[in-house]
């Protein structure tokens, strides 16, 4: 009973005939002589596929005592990501204060969220309240008059809860901007563990990372987009953690056959419920706060529901879904639906309390009494008139972004991003010797600069990266490749709908975890198969080694570049490698 229940569960079920009738009958013929079939991948491996266990080998020849290798090895799951993100962390809070200046739109972005902590909304400041913050300490008072700003409010929150912390002072407003980078490392060692199945392949993702320049300088200024692509990897992390949860799911719930074999089995693959899938909430979560902080997250949530749902086609094809898209449909779209957009929208809405329980008399955030005032009438005089008011200052922002295009010095349009075609000077001084770290021999002034530019040799290998899983995805259909393609579409492509607008590279940074976890797959397959000759691999190791050995040479050859310390004028222009730099 229980063999014809499978056969008539399994996706090529053919009537009257037995599990083993499916063999090919030249199999059939040599079972009598005890030959038995290699046997093909279990669906459930398919479904769940095993992480590659750590060797003890590397750590033996060493010299490390075998007891002592086997730990190392067990613990190498957590314990490499974390090493990886001490070593970030330590690079990125090292001096974390220096420069003691506004950098760049720090201007706006720092004294924004002060407004925001202790008012709810933005302010007004004073032309010169910068130098005032940084000769008093912080100690300033807050203006009231509301200020117009284009930006949702919860980076600056973020930001703010640096210098609630640790003080209105440079330190302050970057601390959080520092530790959110630190954090995206661990967050990628893990996802590229994830993805790879391979614990050394995520931490290589993570320590890339960590030697960025770009990743680097953004941990280290009080900016919004460092903010933006640690919520967008934390959604992606959590979107890749719910695809593993259903998989296996979906394994556990499928019955052997006669054999004890797992096969795909139609009636579970459609029936088969995933229940609420608290990583998809947790996905919604960050997608919201990733929105509420720049408002283009709103292209990559969109990316990202839709490869969750193919993600979940995929998920039900292979455990036997004859009709996988309707079963998705029927099954999976509607609570994956309700545990992205509305959990967005809420997030959205909440992050803007502050300025929503604002005066509404004038003296509250800008345009907070907007329907109590212009916006008298018309046919949605129904709703709260904060909503409205919101509305409205929400459209005249939208209205602001498509039309900005007040030239920039070092705006670049986004052709040339991956070559890092047009960096953008932060800060710059030129300290005469003997002054603010400038050689007291130095023949002429030196050069003080901090400079958003990625590590030159990771982005330059991240174009070819980019075209090994374009092709990994579409003539390996990899789902890997795939998740890495989409992670950088999502937060590239988009730009270029607005090439007459003021862009600049930085906003780069929230696409650069997926640039990393494309040379690291193309890395992986460099060295070359497990199952591959001695040779391959020795020639793959070697190749792959030099190439990670460049990238970090090549970050601390740029470090002074990163962090403003002062370097003669000519060790400055020999890392102008390109005129676009200057």
């Amino acid at each position: 009973m229980t063999s014809t229940a499978s056969s008539m569960d399994s996706t090529d079920y053919r009537p009257g005939r037995t599990p083993h009738d499916r063999r090919p009958s030249w199999q059939q013929r040599l079972r009598r002589f005890g030959y038995t079939a290699e046997p093909s991948a279990d669906v459930r491996e398919r479904l769940s596929p095993p992480y590659a266990q750590p060797s003890p080998r590397l750590w033996q020849a060493l010299g490390v005592p075998h007891a002592w290798a086997d730990r190392i090895a067990r613990w190498s799951p957590w314990g490499g990501p974390l090493l990886v993100t001490l070593m970030a962390g330590v690079l990125r809070f090292w001096n974390l204060g220096s420069p003691k200046a506004v950098i760049f739109d720090e201007t706006y972005y720092a004294k924004d969220a002060w407004a925001l902590v202790h008012r709810g909304f933005e302010v007004n400041w004073d032309k010169n309240a910068n130098d005032l913050i940084l000769s008093s300490g912080g100690h300033v008072s807050v203006p009231a008059d509301a200020a117009y700003v284009v930006h949702p409010p919860v980076g600056k929150y973020v930001i703010g809860l640096g210098e609630l912390l640790f003080g209105f002072d440079p330190f302050g407003w970057r601390f959080m901007t520092a530790l959110l980078g630190t954090l995206s490392v661990l967050l990628l060692c893990r996802i590229g563990r994830r993805l790879f199945r391979s614990t050394f392949l995520g931490c290589l993702a993570g320590a890339l990372m960590a030697v960025d320049g770009l990743h680097f300088v953004m941990s280290r200024t009080a900016l919004l987009d460092g903010v933006l692509m640690f919520f967008v990897l934390a959604a992606f992390g959590c979107l890749v953690a719910d695809r593993d949860r259903a998989r296996a799911r979906l394994a556990a719930a499928l019955p052997p056959d006669a054999d004890g074999r797992y096969r795909p089995n139609a009636a579970v693959a459609e029936g088969a419920r995933l229940g609420l899938r608290p990583w998809r909430w947790g996905a919604g979560l960050f997608l919201g706060l990733a929105i509420g902080t720049k408002w283009n997250g709103l292209y990559i949530m969109v990316a990202f529901c839709l490869m969750s749902v193919l993600w979940d086609v995929g998920s039900r094809r292979v455990a036997g879904a004859r009709h996988p898209y309707r079963t998705v449909l029927r099954r999976d779209t509607g609570l994956a639906f309700l545990a992205t957009v509305p959990v967005a929208l809420v997030t959205y809405l909440v992050s803007w309390t502050g300025w929503i329980r604002s005066a509404a008399d004038g003296k509250g955030g800008y345009y907070r009494n907007w329907a109590a005032t212009d916006g008298k009438g018309g046919h949605w005089t129904w709703l709260p008139d904060w909503l409205r008011s919101l509305w409205h200052y929400e459209h005249e922002v939208y209205e602001f972004h498509t039309h900005l295009t007040s030239p920039h010095r070092y705006q670049s349009n986004p052709w040339s991003w991956l070559v890092l075609g047009r960096p953008v000077s932060y800060f710059y001084e030129s300290p005469a010797p003997g002054k603010d770290g400038c050689p007291a021999d130095a023949t002429e002034k030196c050069a003080r600069e901090v400079l958003a530019i990625g590590t030159p040799l990771l982005w330059w290998a991240a174009c070819f990266a980019v075209l090994f899983v374009l092709w990994r995805w579409l003539f390996r259909r990899d789902w890997r490749a795939g998740a890495i393609a989409c992670g950088i579409a999502a937060g590239y492509l988009p730009w270029f709908l607005y090439q007459e607008r003021t862009i600049f590279l930085f906003y780069a940074v929230v696409f650069l975890p997926f640039l990393c976890l494309a040379v690291a797959m193309m890395i992986g397959a460099l060295v070359g198969p497990p199952g591959a000759n001695d040779t391959r691999r020795v020639a793959g190791a070697t190749g792959a080694g030099v190439l990670v050995l460049l990238i970090a040479w090549n970050f601390i050859y740029f470090w002074p570049l990163y962090t403003g310390q002062a370097i003669p004028i000519d060790s400055w222009r020999s890392r102008m490698w390109l005129d676009t730099w200057v």
